[in-house]
Order: structure tokens, then C-alpha cells, then sequence
């Protein structure tokens, strides 16, 4: 299995390192060439605004939504604003997935948290939580059509979705030790 990682800015190298940990062949992509051959991409956290307009320079944009047309595409935190149809922002999106997302919904950086999550979709998912980390998050406001929440905070509020072979996650799990996260997208790339 191939998996890329959209590598023009924020946190791929920690995406790259679970991946390689979990014996995929991991690779970063900057060009559309770079497509070629994956059986899935992640989409990192980072800065939603910056990658989106490095993707248009780059000629990724067209390439980008041909990919999650058939393939695996998981966006965590930017990457998750960067896939999403609706946001109530002035900025390039793939707008690939039926989510509606608000941008640093939980706040500045100062205001980042960690909170154990019940992801069902996890092996272990009900019993044993998943540490999601949220840094400057964005919100889940809507999943619409065929998209479905798989994960919300205690209070209710979404932060994972998923709609075919296409996950966000507002949270960053590359920077955690769980992998479960990175399993359960390399199951949902596999059955693409």
C-alpha cells in the first residue's frame, strides 16, 4: 500500500512517520504527478488558507478532487477545512466532502486542548477513548447528504466525519501515540 501525504506546508513529516510505523509506503506530494500510484492522501493540519492557495500555484486543485473521486482522502484539522463544500470563509477548497465546517471554532492557539474521544469506528473505540488533540480546530458544524459523523466531543459537537472513502477529523491525531486513527483510513483506502 502507497499512501501520500499533501506535503506544501504544516504537519505531514508526523503523518509520514505513523504511516512508515505501520508499514505503509508513505510519500510526500507536491505536484499533481505525484498522485500517480497512491491508493490514498492525507490532507494535514497546518494552515487551511496557505495550502489551499499553494495547491492552486502548484496545479494540484483539478488533480486533487480526480483523486478523491476514487481514492482514499483523509483531511485532519486544515485539511479537513481544505476538503470541505461549505465555509464560511474567502478561500481555495477542494470542496470534495458534504461538510460544513467553522473555522477555529475552539479557538486560538492559546485555547488548544486534549480530550479523550469515543470513536466507535476504533477498535476499542467505546471502551478505550481515542487522545484527540485540537489545536486551533475547526468545527463540525454539518454533515450533510452521505457524509456521517463518527465522533463528537462529550457535548455533542462533531469532529469527525466520514462520507465514502473521505474522513476528516478536526483533531490531529499524528500527534499522538494511537494509530487507530491512521488504521481505520488505511481500511477505508484499502476497501476503495
Amino acid at each position: 500500500m502507497k499512501i501520500g501525504v499533501l506535503a506544501l506546508q504544516g504537519a505531514f513529516i508526523e503523518h509520514i512517520k505513523i504511516l512508515r510505523r505501520l508499514g505503509v509506503e508513505a510519500v510526500e506530494v507536491r505536484l499533481p504527478e505525484q498522485l500517480d500510484g497512491l491508493d490514498g492522501l492525507v490532507i494535514p493540519g497546518g494552515e487551511s488558507t496557505t495550502i489551499g492557495k499553494l495547491a492552486v500555484m502548484y496545479g494540484l486543485m483539478e488533480p486533487l478532487r480526480q483523486f478523491a473521486q476514487t481514492k482514499g482522502v483523509w483531511g485532519t484539522c486544515a485539511g479537513m477545512i481544505f476538503m470541505a463544500k461549505d465555509v464560511e470563509a474567502d478561500q481555495p477548497l477542494l470542496g470534495v466532502m458534504d461538510i460544513e465546517v467553522e473555522r477555529n471554532a475552539f479557538g486560538r492557539q492559546v485555547d488548544s486542548f486534549e480530550v479523550d474521544l469515543i470513536a466507535p469506528v476504533l477498535p476499542d473505540g467505546e471502551t478505550r477513548p481515542f487522545p484527540a488533540v485540537f489545536i486551533r480546530a475547526p468545527k463540525l458544524v454539518a454533515a450533510k447528504g452521505s457524509a456521517e459523523v463518527i465522533a463528537t466531543l462529550p457535548d455533542g459537537t462533531a469532529v469527525a466525519a466520514r462520507q465514502g472513502h473521505m474522513l476528516v477529523t478536526s483533531f490531529h491525531p499524528e500527534l499522538t501515540n494511537d494509530d487507530r486513527f491512521h488504521q481505520y483510513f488505511l481500511k477505508l483506502a484499502m476497501n476503495n
